[in-house]
């Protein structure tokens, strides 16, 4: 399927690893001019390069989008070279902290890095896409969102706050040709992942070699109907489809990919 993004160009915050990343990179095979956002310059360069290797179209913009001058120069960056069609913010942050452990602090600190961060970006970039009257925002949100665990509480609650503001932004851009959605994953097997697994495997009898601890983890913490962890080229492959045209009628929506973790019917 041809996704119609050949001359779009796409900012995704947060694409020096991870999850961002396999997004920027998927963006870029399908023809879009990618903008690959992080605070480590030799990260983020190294994801340009691979993109640029690879046949794509790359740049860069560096800056922690906490901040509101950091955030205003990635958005004058990603716009360097064109205007910016796609935002997909992707950018985020949390600790495993219990409720004892999670002070107001650190819910004002992960709050203002998972949810005002987009904020930023979204007054930056949003308004010339609706004066150009073609957009889209995508906001990667969470099963945890709506089906919150009883640790990281302050970061359960800033998913939720993502999903919401995304809802939103798409009404306020009625009838602008801007839609604005919402990418839901489960848990995906990105590095950062894995690592937090094999830490934590002897200590909960999970086994010793990885297929092991990925068997028993998967059941002990996130039973699905697929029996596993998501790619994240399977996340990607659900933001490339909203940011095409095939997905002019799709806003506001939530789209759950998560193998069945959320046993919700809506």
């Amino acid at each position: 399927m041809d996704l119609n993004l050949v001359g779009k160009r796409a900012l995704v915050t947060g694409s020096s690893s991870g999850l961002g990343e396999a997004v920027a990179k998927m963006l870029a095979a399908e023809g879009a001019a990618v903008v690959v956002h992080g605070r480590d310059k030799d990260r983020t360069e190294r994801v340009a390069d691979e993109i640029r290797a690879a046949g794509g179209s790359a740049t860069t913009a560096l800056g922690d989008l906490a901040h509101d001058g950091e955030a205003g120069d990635v958005a004058r960056a990603a716009a360097e070279h064109g205007p910016v069609d796609i935002l997909v913010n992707n950018a985020g942050f949390y600790r495993h902290l219990g409720w004892s452990e999670a002070t107001p602090e650190e819910w004002l600190s992960t709050y203002d890095i998972n949810v005002v961060s987009g904020v930023r970006m979204i007054r930056h970039l949003v308004p010339p896409m609706r004066e150009r009257g073609w957009g889209r925002v995508v906001t990667i949100g969470g099963g945890l969102a709506s089906q919150p665990m009883d640790t990281h509480p302050q970061y359960n609650a800033t998913l939720a706050a993502r999903h919401n503001l995304a809802v939103s932004l798409a009404r306020e851009l009625k009838g602008t040709g801007v839609t604005s959605n919402v990418v839901s994953p489960g848990a995906v097997l990105v590095d950062s992942v894995k690592d937090l697994l094999t830490g934590i495997a002897p200590a909960r009898g999970w086994g010793e070699t990885w297929e092991e601890i990925e068997r028993n983890s998967v059941e002990a913490l996130i039973p699905n109907d697929q029996e596993r962890f998501g790619e994240p080229r399977e996340i990607a492959a659900a933001v490339a489809y909203l940011c095409s045209e095939h997905a002019q009628y799709v806003s506001g929506a939530t789209l759950r990919v998560d193998g069945g973790v959320i046993r919700s019917a809506f």
